[in-house]
């Protein structure tokens, strides 16, 4: 369970703005200062890198998504992080409705920043079953996931409400694309164009190696490129993926090629073009940025 007032790294970065201060109320010249905080968060990151990552906090995973951002495979958590995705290392935290949130790594420095500053240091992935909710109030994708009913709820509604506090604050905006016309034949031929999200479903392409559908209806090799977690682990298009599966259907953002009603879902054993209307009641997934 996460402790979300981690002491090691929520203290050693709440010291560098006191050290700031007394900085800047001492008359420190600057180069003592910004030396001052450099240090502090060495020391930060020095905590987070020898712990497990298993038992990273919050604050935690936050510092060490931000120093990956910053310095990429030479942040000294790198590898850390890595083993942890690939293990499939679950952390978890509390909902505000008092249910319990388990999540893993799945991208490292893989989703683009929606302020176009750079990477997303850490993507991460719901792996419990308690959030569930129909695409939209209509049997239609029209729109697809960014005029979805889903989305609003995910990134203001009651989805977003679920995630405490401290969460909310610590998730960075993405850029996330997607085929936002709608299936079946006549859009086979759409372009793909970006949102920005806080919480999102993932994409067909960003589980699966290629596309089964890729001489059919292009866009759906164009809507991201598959996570890190899933190389060499979700290895079919098309059938089931141990990889994937939660026990429960969940929904993806992508809508079904071949319809203009439905959306894909990875279903119970882990096929990911599974697929069903959008009133339909699945597991909702979230996934975030840090």
């Amino acid at each position: 369970m996460i402790v979300f007032a981690g002491p090691a790294v929520a203290g050693a970065i709440r010291n560098q703005f006191n050290q700031v201060t007394n900085a800047v109320d001492s008359g420190t010249d600057g180069g003592n200062f910004m030396s001052a905080e450099e240090k502090a968060y060495q020391e930060a990151m020095k905590t987070v890198a020898n712990k497990d990552a298993k038992d990273w906090t919050l604050d935690e995973q936050k510092a060490a998504a931000t120093d990956i951002a910053k310095n990429g495979t030479s942040s000294v958590v790198y590898a850390k992080a890595k083993a942890a995705m690939g293990a499939g290392t679950k952390f978890s935290t509390k909902l505000t409705n008092g249910q319990t949130l388990t999540y893993r790594i799945i991208g490292i420095n893989h989703d683009d920043l929606a302020d176009g500053s750079g990477k997303a240091g850490l993507t991460i992935l719901t792996t419990s079953a308690g959030i569930s909710s129909r695409m939209n109030a209509t049997n239609a994708n029209a729109g697809g996931w960014e005029q979805s009913e889903l989305r609003q709820k995910m990134n203001s509604g009651e989805i977003w409400n679920l995630m405490p506090a401290e969460l909310q604050f610590k998730v960075k905006a993405v850029k996330k694309l997607t085929n936002n016309v709608g299936g079946g034949n006549e859009n086979k031929n759409a372009a793909v164009t970006a949102t920005a999200d806080k919480l999102f479903l993932l994409s067909y392409a960003e589980i699966v190696p290629t596309s089964y559908w890729a001489s059919e209806s292009h866009w759906t090799s164009s809507e991201g490129t598959q996570y890190e977690a899933f190389q060499g682990k979700v290895t079919d298009n098309f059938g089931g993926n141990s990889a994937i599966a939660i026990g429960v259907g969940w929904w993806e953002r992508s809508v079904n090629p071949s319809s203009s009603s439905y959306f894909l879902h990875v279903c119970t054993y882990g096929e990911p073009v599974d697929s069903n209307d959008a009133t339909s009641l699945y597991c909702v997934c979230p996934a975030w940025c840090f």
